[in-house]
């Protein structure tokens, strides 16, 4: 270990000291992290539940605002002058316009301080007066969260993972057939080189359009300022021994190890290991509707996920010592108002039963973990009709390509959600579903309510109640 190495983890392991006794004797913070895999509603989320959380008429399963205990919210500096700040003004104005629209997806990581005055319950309540509780809201893309799990691959690993994926999904076609005729033993030549990194990257940007989610390098998607760069100019390729020096494969596998020591390494030391409490965000519906093989591959994805976290209780002298853990963990299946209210129970269940097992070695090592179905914007509302002398329970909302107002039947999930798990249960979400996006829905708020949604408030309660 170099020298500069061991000055950079000291220096690292005195900040945290320090923020943990500050936050333990003065004013507390709660990290939330909040992630999501594509199209789950990240912005949205984060934006309604800043709006809920300042207007709180519509947070009656969050203790502390149905107590009255939340004396006032609002918006701070945030406490990282590195890193963006989320654009909550913006994304709010866009729900809210005349004609409201979906707010544009953060495509890099950001944060936003939410600050609440809380009194205090108990013997102290009489003894002393309202307290700072900050919430420091972490928004980062879900692609880079998988990205964990390659810190402990070599390049060769990766790759055969990836190309035994990649044989089973027509959209790898080109790029199987670009790889099929190089020799990786050959000197690397950066044209040849850039043409894999665009085929592979095409893939990837075709597998997350038709629903899958284990979709790694994380950048390739959400380059950024890294574009172009040797660090994204890589791709998988079929094993090769004895490869040598300058090879194309031996090229390869250095720019993926220094992808995860200059990409991963520092996302993972400055922003997620300081994380405490965590949500996660899951198009669960869409994966459902797309089938059995999307399922399977989004239920591999959240074991990954899970196997990220490093789950426990913050118990002081352990946080001073090995640093943070991740108490709480959020499973959200979100659009659940693309369901009617009687199926939510069917859906939270498909969740529960996704993440069991890692959700189980988390409980065992002191974190809580949930699942559950949530709408963070309702965008409909629920009517019955009778169709061919059958009555449907259906959701009508505004289509978000055409304007116009339609009521619509999604299909029904099965009560043991073990049959859409085996691949057993073939209905897959037939019904209209579709052709359900819906746009949001014009907001008439009345004062002290924030936008409506499902289930918000029991989240928050979860993931940061206790703390209030």
């Amino acid at each position: 270990m170099v020298i500069s190495e061991i000055a950079d983890r000291l220096t690292r392991g005195v900040e945290s000291v320090g923020d943990t006794l500050s936050e333990t004797f003065f004013e507390p913070v709660i990290r939330l992290g909040v992630t999501g895999l594509a199209r789950s509603g990240k912005t949205v989320f984060i934006t309604s539940l800043v709006a809920n959380m300042m207007e709180r008429g519509r947070m009656g399963q969050l203790s502390a605002a149905a107590e009255g205990r939340i004396a006032a919210a609002y918006l701070q500096p945030q406490p990282d002058d590195t890193l963006p700040r989320f654009d909550y003004e913006t994304h709010l104005a866009a729900l809210t316009a005349k004609t409201p629209r979906w707010p544009e997806s953060t495509r890099a990581i950001s944060e936003l301080r939410l600050s609440l005055k809380v009194r205090p319950t108990g013997l102290l309540a009489g003894l002393q007066g309202p307290r700072n509780v900050h919430l420091d809201i972490v928004d980062y893309p879900g692609e880079w969260l998988l990205d964990l799990a390659l810190l402990d691959k070599s390049y060769a690993e990766w790759s055969a993972e990836t190309l035994a994926r990649l044989d089973r999904r027509d959209e790898a076609a080109a790029f199987r057939a670009a790889i099929s005729g190089e020799d990786s033993a050959q000197a690397l030549e950066e044209p040849r080189a850039r043409a894999l990194a665009e085929s592979f990257t095409a893939y990837l940007q075709a597998a997350r359009d038709t629903g899958y989610s284990d979709l790694t390098p994380g950048r390739f998607l959400l380059p950024g300022d890294l574009a172009g760069s040797p660090v994204l100019t890589f791709a998988p390729l079929p094993p090769r021994d004895g490869a040598p020096r300058k090879s194309l494969w031996r090229e390869f596998e250095r720019r993926y190890e220094a992808y995860k020591a200059r990409v991963v390494k520092p996302f993972f030391r400055d922003h997620f290991a300081r994380i405490d409490r965590q949500v996660v965000l899951v198009d669960a519906l869409g994966a459902i509707h797309r089938g059995p093989e999307a399922l399977a591959d989004l239920r591999r994805t959240m074991a990954d996920i899970l196997s990220a976290f490093r789950p426990g209780r913050n118990a002081f002298l352990s946080q001073l010592l090995m640093g943070k853990r991740v108490e709480r963990i959020l499973f959200a299946a979100t659009k659940a108002d693309h369901l009617h209210h009687t199926q939510h129970d069917r859906l939270a269940a498909l969740m529960q039963a996704m993440t069991r097992e890692a959700s189980d070695r988390a409980e065992f090592a002191g974190a809580k973990t949930r699942a559950m179905a949530i709408a963070s914007l309702r965008a409909t509302v629920e009517e019955t009709r009778e169709v061919k002398g059958q009555r449907l329970d259906c959701v009508r909302g505004r289509l978000l390509e055409t304007g116009r107002e339609a009521a619509l039947w999604p299909g029904e999930l099965p009560d043991d959600p073990r049959l859409l798990l085996s691949g057993e249960e073939t209905d897959w979400l037939a019904g209209d579903y579709g052709i359900m996006s819906f746009a949001p829905a014009p907001l008439s708020l009345r004062p002290g309510h924030g936008p409506p949604h499902i289930r918000l408030d029991r989240a928050a309660e979860f993931l940061f109640g206790d703390r209030l």
